[in-house]
């Protein structure tokens, strides 16, 4: 067994325990492997290992792997599908790019502007409807992108003024709003990254109550230092990268 063979069904057997503690079926949480920065025969290999959901964060980088993924995969006998997801900041000027590569879902909107200039791109383009996550900064941390919710159970204006940004999202043609996604704090103890993740799983009951009009299916939360944490409080989607790969390669 190759050694990312290896840590993949670590990652795998860590998550099935930390489903079981909370309940939950695993094949509820989709894996979703961080690959930035890893060269294309390693994504390969890990696709080779049984990943079928990769995750990207800058628009080049995800554009030239899926181009040249698609053109492997394309002389393979036999083949799953692959799903790309997006997953870094979406700077305005490279939204097309990223549309261009045809996201399975796109985990960080982060605001009204965005959504809209990806709705009239993806018009222009006639293209399907883009699958996005509502990225929510629910910790406060003033480093973190997203929408300002750390306050949301407490503070009214704060949760009207997103559910006014919800339905304004919602009405645009080309964008389908598919969950919520946040960040934790970085912190070594995984155990720090609970409340956070809990006050996420919250407003997304919250959300199933007063904007019950759309299904909010996922939570993205959880990365290698406290992935586990994510699932026992209900992520569907985790976001690992050193885990199964190793320490990034940025040369």
């Amino acid at each position: 067994m190759s050694e990312l063979a290896s840590s993949l069904q670590s990652v795998q057997t860590r998550m099935a325990e930390a489903a079981e503690r909370a309940g939950r079926n695993v094949a509820d949480v989709t894996l979703v492997a961080v690959s930035k920065t890893h060269p294309l025969d390693v994504i390969i290999d890990a696709y080779q290992a049984g990943l079928h959901h990769f995750g990207e964060n800058r628009s080049d980088e995800f554009q030239d792997k899926r181009t040249g993924f698609s053109k492997w995969l394309a002389v393979q006998a036999q083949a799953e599908p692959v799903y790309w997801h997006f997953i870094g900041h979406v700077q305005s000027r490279q939204a097309g790019l990223i549309l261009d590569s045809q996201p399975a879902l796109i985990h960080s909107v982060d605001s009204l502007k965005l959504a809209q200039r990806l709705d009239r791109l993806a018009r222009s383009q006639d293209a399907p409807p883009v699958n996005v996550l509502l990225q929510c900064n629910v910790s406060g941390e003033s480093s973190k992108s997203g929408f300002a919710l750390h306050q949301w159970a407490t503070d009214q204006r704060q949760l009207a003024n997103f559910l006014n940004i919800i339905e304004q999202i919602a009405a645009l043609e080309k964008i389908t709003i598919a969950g919520l996604m946040t960040m934790a704090p970085y912190s070594d103890a995984a155990e720090d990254s609970r409340p956070v993740f809990r006050r996420l799983a919250a407003l997304r009951s919250k959300l199933r109550e007063t904007a019950s009009h759309l299904a909010w299916p996922h939570l993205s939360m959880g990365m290698t230092n406290d992935f586990e944490v994510g699932i026992e409080e209900g992520a569907t989607i985790i976001r690992v990268g050193r885990a199964i790969f190793g320490e990034r390669n940025y040369n």
